[in-house]
């Protein structure tokens, strides 16, 4: 028995050495294999040393720290319309105060800017079919001065080309995938600026409001924006020039100019300083390529805030006028001293309907103060009456042919004295206007009926509800429903009638997602009933996110 044991142990001493063995030489093998391995990978570069990543240790500066403060409160904004009939294919308006034999050249050079990601307008028709018109859309940028949702961003960012209101805005915050709707509380074409309203279940950022009378040329500038549709891109220069005038059709613009890269979709973004304060509202590019050639214009933020304040209290802004201009002379100072005054306005026009008129002034008289307080020049005098509120009753002191005279006389609307030139006040309405439901019209926007034989047969379950039409602006149209699309479920709920769309809808809410499976139908070429085969019914899905209401 002892010997027994004694060959069990024998053995299994030499099984594990053998073992050991192995395992040692399998060792040794795996080194030599990764050492020569190793060795003819770098057969190429043998004297080379491999890189080696460090670990990620992050360098901030003051640059670093605004662009993570700022980032929730600068916002991306997409616009849609479809132009008019009559509007021309680049949708150019003419300036109404251009000569005639003024090139459009020079004003290319400086041009307000947005990303243009939409159709290019019109097809061109033949003989007497009217062209093809297709949506536009256009995106920029905007920044959160409100918890409660209001936004600045420029006037042209949600307009069409004409200054009429686009039938879409749509606001993403970055960080965010949704779509927010907003709407138009006021605009002011004169400083190309706009107060939106977006609607959402989370409190928001506003950022911080500077002083832009403290900013000087040579201070860092920065800006952030959506160029290209690139959101929150983030750019620095400097302050390279203040008080930049006519180079905007305002008269109220003074720019901030700087040469931080502006790019297409930056318009309506914040200009800021080293501590992350607004200075101002990007508008304008100064470009012979259409991008950035370090030459932007901010309007200043001081100017930025009056208007912000007159479009929430009022809806628009509401600006003084004595219905007088002058012209726009390099050389005004000169002509003044010529005039034996270190100061003044000569008037150039007088509005027979306007206060000036009414008062008795005339062409040529030449407007040395208000209410006893000196006239600089032009600027100086259009800011001050501007700035006075309407019905207030100022006088006027002014030379006549050597004869000191004064004027009194009623400070009035300046939209309603120059109409023909800034337009009438058009307040926006807060909400799009929808017509009334008929008995077919659901929630969506679209009017369905029930599907002819014909049609159910294209269909993969021959069931749905066709649709007759989509309304403008609503969330059919959004989503991309066309008229003539099948509808064959709603959120997985099969759809055989006009009724099971309204028990689908009386189930829904604001806020929630639909899903629609549709079958598109082709069109169908004059002259026959039935596609052809290399047109058959797609089906497909359309999907978004009920508005809020």
């Amino acid at each position: 028995m002892k010997l027994f044991d004694k060959v069990r142990q024998q053995k299994l001493l030499s099984t594990t050495l053998l073992l050991i063995t192995l395992s040692v030489g399998i060792l040794i093998g795996t080194l030599v294999n990764t050492g020569v391995k190793a060795a003819r990978d770098q057969q190429t570069a043998p004297d080379a040393t491999p890189l080696v990543i460090p670990h990620a240790q992050e360098v901030g500066n003051e640059f670093t720290k605004l662009a993570r403060k700022l980032d929730p409160s600068v916002v991306n904004i997409t616009a849609d319309y479809t132009p008019k009939a009559d509007q021309s294919a680049h949708g150019r308006r003419r300036n109404p105060d251009q000569d005639d034999d003024q090139s459009e050249e020079g004003q290319d050079l400086f041009r307000r800017f947005f990303g243009n990601r939409g159709q290019q307008g019109q097809g061109q028709g033949q003989g007497d079919v009217p062209p093809q018109i297709f949506k536009r859309e256009q995106s920029g940028t905007g920044f959160i001065v409100d918890k409660a949702g209001y936004i600045v961003t420029n006037h042209h960012v949600v307009s069409d080309g004409q200054g009429n209101p686009v039938d879409h805005i749509f606001v993403k915050m970055h960080g965010d995938s949704t779509d927010y709707r907003a709407h138009v509380i006021g605009s002011d074409v004169e400083t190309d600026i706009a107060v939106l309203k977006v609607d959402t279940k989370h409190g928001l950022t506003p950022v911080m409001i500077g002083n832009s009378d403290a900013v000087q040329v040579g201070d860092w500038a920065v800006a952030i924006g959506s160029p290209f549709g690139l959101e929150a891109t983030v750019t620095a220069g400097i302050i390279s020039a203040t008080g930049r005038g006519n180079i905007g059709q305002g008269q109220f613009q003074k720019f901030i100019q700087t040469d931080a890269a502006i790019n297409p979709g930056n318009s309506g973004g914040p200009l800021l300083n080293i501590r992350g304060e607004v200075i101002g509202v990007n508008t304008m590019i100064a470009t012979n390529n259409g991008g950035s050639q370090g030459v932007g214009f901010a309007l200043p933020v001081n100017m930025v805030v009056r208007v912000y304040n007159d479009i929430i209290r009022d809806g628009r802004v509401t600006r003084g006028s004595i219905g007088v201009t002058w012209p726009k002379d390099p050389k005004a100072d000169t002509l003044i001293k010529a005039m034996g005054f270190n100061h003044g306005v000569i008037v150039g026009e007088v509005k027979p309907e306007g206060p000036a008129g009414k008062a008795g002034m005339k062409v040529d008289d030449i407007i040395l103060g208000i209410n006893g307080h000196t006239v600089k020049d032009g600027d100086d005098l259009i800011e001050r009456i501007a700035d006075t509120p309407v019905g207030t009753q100022v006088t006027l002191n002014c030379d006549r042919d050597g004869k000191t005279m004064d004027f009194k006389l009623i400070v009035a609307d300046r939209a309603q004295i120059w109409a023909d030139r800034v337009g009438a006040p058009r307040p926006a309405p807060e909400a799009p206007s929808k017509p009334e439901p008929t008995s077919t019209q659901v929630k969506f926007g679209i009017y369905p009926r029930a599907v002819s034989e014909e049609e159910r047969d294209l269909t993969p379950e021959k069931r749905g509800v066709t649709v007759t039409r989509v309304e403008p602006g609503s969330f059919a149209e959004e989503i991309g429903m066309q008229e003539r699309d099948i509808i064959i479920a709603i959120n997985r709920t099969p759809v055989s009638s006009v009724d099971d769309i309204r028990k689908i809808q009386s189930t829904l809410k604001p806020g929630d997602p639909v899903a629609f499976r549709i079958v598109r139908t082709p069109p169908v070429a004059a002259g026959s009933r039935r596609a052809t085969s290399a047109q058959q019914p797609v089906t497909r899905f359309l999907s978004g996110t009920l508005p809020e209401e």
